[in-house]
């Protein structure tokens, strides 16, 4: 028997967890233009549904490059403590609001820093932000915890500066770190000292791997630099033939090394070709650990609840597929493992029980 399709307000009621998700790629778009306006930016348009559209498409040509290129608009606004504080906020705020109940937000703090602020001044004020988000959620009845991911860029020279920081913050909100931007041709191991400095200070982190370069960036990132987690990973599949894994692929499954994979930016990047082909149903059912993220919202046009109800509707999923990639993300998350098992124990598992 099939089981019944489940609606759109469901999904949206159940309790979820992103661990892949950017602060500069996951503005409101109205917030945009009105920071864009008080900076003096010019925007593509000052109409919030053109601007919405306007990123969707500018981002789907296929190439990240011109996908990453969409930023600049978002880190224009991102400049000061007024657009840094405004921008965290909404972030909690708009997470809760899709049923979001653990959160891991990344972003690099080097690109924060044009007009004027420190390094620690934009982490200090993203932190402010980020608080009062989760402070108005909780009040609002709608709690949602969210931890920071530092990321160097790794096609500069401050990935370094970026992973003290975590270091330095590790006990103030930020919960660990990444290495972002354009994949190919830029290494993980570029940055093994980093890695090597996170780990000696017990800093857990992600690499983004597998989604602009294949298997020899998913080697590094795992076997070289020693990451905990794959950011997208999609590319592990080139591993897998007919159902049998590879050797890399199968230290990935068997380490229960988490894969951060998002549907729909992947299609965005050309990674994938369809939501109902996407590597994500035949790596859940082959046994690896993976999670659904949204990437950046703003840039995709997503939600949780969106990428969610894709999965439903063109892969098949079921909610005990969405409750396992679900549980699976808290179980991988950079927090405590009695605060993961509290929260799957008492809000996860609850959840989807009263939902379904």
């Amino acid at each position: 028997m099939t089981a019944p399709r489940i609606d759109t307000e469901t999904l949206r009621r159940l309790p979820k967890a992103v661990l892949h998700d950017h602060l500069d790629g996951g503005l409101r778009p109205a917030t945009v233009i009105e920071l864009a306006a008080a900076v003096g930016h010019a925007l593509p348009t000052t109409d919030p549904d053109e601007l919405a559209a306007w990123y969707v498409e500018a981002a789907g040509s296929g190439d990240l490059v011109r996908y990453i290129g969409t930023f600049e608009h978002t880190l224009a606004v991102m400049q000061t403590r007024e657009g840094l504080l405004r921008v965290a906020e909404e972030y909690v705020l708009d997470l809760a609001a899709d049923g979001v109940v653990y959160a891991e937000v990344r972003y690099a703090p080097e690109l924060n820093t044009r007009a004027g602020l420190t390094l620690a001044e934009v982490v200090e004020t993203v932190q402010e932000g980020l608080a009062a988000g989760m402070a108005k959620a909780a009040a609002a009845g709608t709690p949602v915890r969210v931890g920071t991911l530092l990321c160097g860029m790794r096609m500069f020279d401050r990935v370094g500066e970026a992973a003290e920081l975590a270091v330095t913050y590790r006990d103030a909100g930020v919960v660990g770190f990444d290495i972002a931007g354009a994949e190919d041709g830029f290494p993980p191991a570029d940055h093994l000292a980093a890695f090597e400095h996170l780990r000696a200070e017990s800093v857990p982190f992600t690499i983004h791997a597998g989604e602009a370069y294949g298997l020899p960036s998913i080697h590094q990132a795992v076997q070289v630099c020693g990451a905990q987690r794959l950011g997208h990973g999609v590319r592990i599949t080139e591993d897998i033939v007919d159902g049998k894994l590879g050797r890399l692929a199968g230290w990935v499954r068997d380490r229960r090394i988490a894969l951060e994979m998002c549907p729909t930016s992947n299609l965005q990047t050309g990674c994938a070709t369809s939501i109902a082909e996407h590597p994500i149903t035949a790596l859940k059912d082959l046994g690896f650990r993976v999670t659904l993220n949204t990437d950046n919202r703003l840039v995709s046009g997503t939600t949780m609840t969106r990428e969610m109800a894709l999965l439903v509707e063109e892969a098949g999923w079921t909610a005990e597929d969405l409750r396992t990639v679900t549980v699976n993300a808290v179980k991988s998350a950079f927090i405590p493992f009695d605060e993961r098992k509290a929260l799957i124990e008492d809000v996860i598992l609850p959840g989807y029980a009263s939902a379904l």
